[in-house]
Order: C-alpha cells, then structure tokens, then sequence
C-alpha cells in the first residue's frame, strides 16, 4: 500500500510534466514571443554596471557632504560656537559668539535659554583642556603611560 503523499506527490509530477509538454506543443498559427535569458552575460553586466554607477554616486556624494559642511558659516561668519559641555543626556551648555559678544547659552530639546552674557570675552584660541583629546589619551594608555 503506497502512503497517500507519495500518491499525491506522483499525481502533481505527471501534471506538471503533461502541463510542460502540452506548452512546448507548437500550434499552428501561434507564435510565442522569444524570451530573453535573465541570467545572460548581457543582463548581468547591465547589472553590475547600474551596481558600481549607484557605489560611485555615494560616495561622491558623502565626499561633497565632507568638504562642504561648512554651508552655514559661510551665510553668517558672526556666529561661531566656541565651546559646549554636556550636562545630561539631552541638555548642554554652549559658548556662542555673535560678534564681539559672547553668550553663555542652554541648550535642551525644544528649548534655548540664554544664562549668561561675558561681560569679558573668553579667548578662543587659549585652550583650558589640560586633559589633551581622547586619541591623546588612548595613544599614552597603549603605550602604558599616564595621560
């Protein structure tokens, strides 16, 4: 006694083999459109091409965001932010100079406060970090020594 799936499986392989052969019968008076082989050379290097055209294009484009971050700072060259300090997760605290003026500002989502206006403008180029940048302070902790 055959199982009933086998049975089944053999009856769906006779009428997919009928069904393949009774479209492969050529009838008189019907053409059938040739089909192009989706996998050919042709296609393939169609493919590739579009592929490497769409890598070029971003990178070029992560290029010109690189080198043109500066967009804002060429419409208003008064307002710089010199320095910020984070106080939380979402909130920091900013050093914008307008102009000769310096503002100590709050900065939390949704909301800019202004603390403090420097009667005494901060130097810019002075720098307060005595602790060096973190590559400084990676670079001597491999080297086993004390930032």
């Amino acid at each position: 006694m055959i199982p009933v799936h086998i049975r089944s499986l053999g009856a769906l392989m006779l009428t997919v083999i009928s069904a393949s052969a009774l479209a492969e019968e050529k009838l008189p008076g019907v053409t059938r459109p040739e089909v192009a082989d989706p996998v050919s050379s042709g296609n393939i290097m169609q493919m590739l091409f579009g592929l490497i055209i769409v890598i070029a294009l971003m990178f070029a484009l992560a290029w010109i965001m690189r080198r043109f971050t500066g967009f804002q700072a060429g419409v208003s060259g008064n307002l710089k932010v010199i320095g910020g300090l984070s106080l939380g997760t979402r909130e920091r605290i900013v050093l914008v100079q307008a102009g000769d003026t310096q503002l100590l500002v709050g900065v939390a989502p949704g909301h800019v406060q202004t603390l403090h206006v420097l009667n005494e403008p901060l130097d810019a180029s002075a720098s307060t970090n005595t602790r060096g940048s973190f590559s400084d302070n990676l670079k001597a902790a491999l080297k086993g020594q004390k930032p």
